[in-house]
């Protein structure tokens, strides 16, 4: 699968930026899922994660954010 979130393997995410997308497990039933990205402004951390909503994946960030004492 070709991922434009990547390059050679690393998170071509930059300070601030979020990146994700949409992609099909292909288990029976099919289901969608979201590889989400995100590079922290502050300290250049990588937050990346794959939950079943883009939605989802942002909640997820934010608690992480919390959590390091860091702003979105």
């Amino acid at each position: 699968m070709a991922t434009r979130m990547t390059e050679n393997g690393v998170s071509t995410t930059q300070k601030g930026q979020e990146q994700y997308e949409t992609f099909v497990i292909s288990t029976r039933p099919k289901r969608k899922a979201v590889q989400y990205d995100y590079r922290s402004a502050e300290t250049g951390e990588l937050f990346t994660i794959v939950r079943p909503t883009l939605e989802q994946c942002r909640a997820k960030r934010d608690e992480w954010l919390r959590e390091k004492g860091l702003k979105n």
